[in-house]
């Protein structure tokens, strides 16, 4: 998946000149959690986000300060700390040059930013436009959306078939002399596995396929010593027929 596919297109901005107190409001009316900063021209100058207003002397959780802390340290820091917990202005508290991703990046690339970065905000950009926000929040959507689809709504039973075939044809698990069958979105193992973690590995894969209602695992496992070539990708799921699902391959 990209940005552009999970990312949330509505996205209000407001100016470094605007008070803090706008920037609640707005934040608070629209439910936001983020906003962009944006100049007279419209170009991305910043964010402000719920974080910015952890360490708020209205509330009393401004950093305590020592003067012997403040010599170790460096006075710029407490400076730049003072003025983010009781400034007025967004620009005055807004986190610079936020980070920025394009439309088509990867999700992976946009959760390891989030990581490295530590933040919970992104901006997709194109062509130096904001056109979307992507969220932490974001990303429980994108989870939700495949976990919570009514089963067998957007794959038919050869279709489930097919895709359990392919997510183990060239897995070192693999079960020996696998079939599987497809009725009504439950799918029927059998076949031979080496071991119970090789057997989970096989109803797992099949439990993440869209539209799969239950697994019933038939599989047998291997008691004999296993041929050295198996271990290494041996078997025999490769040449299996890629038959649809009959009456035949119903379960008994």
């Amino acid at each position: 998946m990209q940005a552009h596919q999970i990312m949330s297109r509505r996205v209000v901005t407001i100016r470094p000149e605007s008070s803090v107190a706008d920037a609640i409001r707005l934040m608070l009316s629209h439910h936001f959690s983020g906003l962009p900063v944006t100049d007279a021209g419209g170009k991305l100058v910043g964010i402000v986000c719920e974080s910015d207003f952890l360490r708020r002397t209205e509330i009393g959780t401004q950093h305590a300060r020592k003067r012997l802390l403040s010599l170790l340290l460096g006075t710029d820091r407490f400076a730049r700390e003072f003025v983010k917990e009781h400034g007025q202005k967004v620009e005055q508290i807004m986190t610079p040059d936020p980070v920025t991703v394009a439309e088509d990046t990867p999700l992976d690339q946009i959760a390891a930013l989030m990581e490295s970065r530590r933040v919970n905000h992104i901006l997709v950009m194109h062509e130096g436009r904001i056109v979307g926000m992507i969220t932490s929040s974001d990303f429980v959507s994108a989870v939700a959306g495949p976990l919570t689809k009514v089963p067998g709504s957007l794959e038919d039973d050869n279709q489930i078939r097919q895709s359990a075939l392919a997510a183990m044809s060239d897995a070192a698990w693999h079960p020996s002399g696998l079939n599987i069958s497809v009725r009504d979105g439950v799918v029927t193992l059998r076949g031979v596995v080496r071991s119970e973690a090789a057997r989970q590995a096989a109803v797992v894969a099949c439990e993440t396929i869209p539209g799969v209602l239950e697994v019933e695992d038939r599989l047998c496992l291997q008691t004999l010593r296993a041929d050295p070539e198996d271990d290494y990708g041996g078997g025999d799921i490769a040449s299996l027929p890629a038959e649809t699902s009959t009456a035949d391959d119903e379960p008994l």
